[in-house]
């Protein structure tokens, strides 16, 4: 036997044997270039998972990208990227065009309008039902706030904005007011989570949704300057839940279902036909020591058996 090999194999013994064999295996550096784009409402997270998992793998590079769900699907699918952000749910069309996903947290989306809004008092003491979130964003037969309050006096005109991008947010809404998707929505489109902030932030008679992740400040967790997150009367009795002020709140009602699915929805990771490589490492590594940061991010950590059910998938 050559002398350099044995003395070789004598060391991977030597270091086997003082370390373990399995620590020695996950003690060797991983390496390559993940790519990663799709859903605003997932990218704040990401952004945290990528950077806590290139400190443990230093020679590992995440490129993290936003630009709507619709875009992370098509990217994955397309090999343009390795993970695409999902922040709907994963249609059969797509599972046949070989999208393979795993859910990684849970989010919602809320309706946003501004704090200069001229009815505001009025729509946070009592919120507003589902029908009338119908009639604004789907039939537009409410069309000033007026209306919405009971007042004809105020005539007022409502600005109903809504996402230009495929979104997971859009088409979460619109499943909440009983519609298809995205397209039974009504309004201007704006581009992006941050692009319909600004718009209801800019407009004292705007109304829209938004991520959980936009509508609040993360480091506050309080509500983003400038709008107001509608209350939503889910049981048409003029009974809404006092959990709308601070983001902790409002995830804490999401875990116990007094925000219900949807507008409450799961984030998925999506990928073509299975996750393969260093993108596998660092999906097996979210779904376990990554779930640490999803609380304290603002996004609602998935329960222990839901966990386990997407680690059996990749493992499959």
């Amino acid at each position: 036997m050559n002398k350099k090999l044995l003395g070789l194999l004598v060391v991977i013994v030597v270091v086997a044997s003082l370390i373990g064999y399995n620590e020695y295996l996950v003690s060797q550096e991983l390496t390559g270039t993940i790519k990663v784009s799709g859903a605003f409402a997932l990218y704040p997270l990401m952004v945290i998972w990528a950077q806590q998992y290139m400190k443990l793998n230093p020679k590992v590079v995440i490129e993290v990208s936003a630009g709507g769900a619709g875009k992370g699907m098509s990217d994955a699918l397309s090999g343009l990227v390795d993970i695409g952000m999902i922040s709907r749910n994963i249609t059969a069309q797509e599972v046949q065009e070989g999208a393979f996903y795993v859910a990684v947290c849970e989010g919602a989306v809320v309706a946003t309008i501004s704090e200069q809004n001229p009815v505001l008092t009025q729509i946070l003491s009592k919120g507003l039902t589902k029908h009338m979130f119908y009639e604004i964003f789907v039939a537009q037969n409410v069309t000033t706030w007026g209306q919405v309050v009971g007042n004809a006096s105020i005539t007022q005109p409502i600005h109903v904005y809504t996402r230009s991008d495929a979104a997971g947010s859009a088409d979460t809404w619109a499943k909440f007011l009983g519609k298809k998707g995205q397209g039974d929505l009504k309004g201007v489109g704006v581009y992006g989570d941050p692009g319909l902030v600004q718009a209801i932030q800019s407009d004292p008679l705007g109304i829209g949704y938004n991520n959980l992740a936009y509508a609040y400040d993360n480091t506050t967790g309080l509500q983003a300057s400038g709008i107001s997150v509608v209350p939503i009367d889910f049981k048409n009795n003029g009974q809404i839940g006092n959990f709308y002020q601070n983001k902790t709140a409002l995830v804490q009602a999401i875990q116990d279902g007094q925000y219900p699915m949807p507008p409450a929805t799961l984030y998925y990771l999506v990928t073509k036909n299975q996750f393969t490589g260093v993108a596998l490492d660092f999906v097996k590594w979210i779904l376990t020591d990554g779930q640490s940061y999803v609380p304290t991010a603002g996004y609602v950590a998935l329960t222990s058996d839901v966990l386990s059910a997407q680690m059996a998938k990749l493992q499959s």
